[in-house]
């Protein structure tokens, strides 16, 4: 369902090459400064879209490479979608037209093992972010490894949002946008595509 149009591949492309060079320890960019910002005082045009963890170890224009403008990050503690964050999502496709959505999921993810433990109880805090995260253990059982369900529960969130959102879903359908699904590895700092 989801073709990866030339534009889409080619901003994939940028950003996992800025992932080797996050991993090879040889940044590159450049535009992390006053002047950079003040150029884009009035407009934005990134050209993609990150649905990242609010986890600190997992910071999408250092891990990608990237500086000022470059990208639309969301982010919410374990890659939760609800209302806010799927019409933040819309807000870049629709009104940024960014032609690529990275939903980043990532090891170790507190989120995770916190929803895998209470399941299937419902305590009195946190219960809007598990119930993003609990459709994903429904019916299957807890998992054995939190990271695996990490990986699981981004599957699930494209899932989601192509099904709750109709900007996302005709915009994938139309090519106008490519959703690649991404698991980060803190021992490594890869960022590998989930197939």
């Amino acid at each position: 369902m989801n073709r990866i149009p030339n534009v889409a591949q080619e901003e994939l492309t940028k950003l996992l090459n800025g992932n080797k060079n996050f991993i090879n320890g040889d940044p590159t960019a450049k535009n992390m400064c006053l002047k950079t910002l003040q150029s884009l005082a009035l407009y934005q045009e990134p050209y993609a879209c990150v649905l990242s963890c609010s986890d600190s170890r997992v910071v999408p224009e250092i891990i990608f490479d990237c500086g000022i403008g470059e990208l639309f990050v969301v982010r919410v503690a374990g890659i939760a979608v609800g209302p806010n964050v799927k019409e933040s999502i819309e807000y870049a496709v629709k009104k940024l037209h960014v032609p690529l959505l990275i939903l980043l999921g990532h090891d170790d993810c507190g989120v995770m093992k916190y929803a895998n433990e209470q399941y299937p109880d419902m305590p009195n805090d946190f219960q809007s972010i598990l119930k993003s995260v609990y459709p994903v253990i429904d019916g299957k059982g807890k998992f054995d490894c939190n990271n695996e369900f990490a990986r699981k529960h981004t599957y699930w969130v494209e899932e989601y949002l192509i099904n709750n959102s109709k900007i996302i879903k005709e915009a994938v359908e139309f090519d106008k946008l490519y959703i690649a699904k991404c698991h980060f590895d803190h021992n490594t700092g890869i960022v590998s595509l989930l197939k």
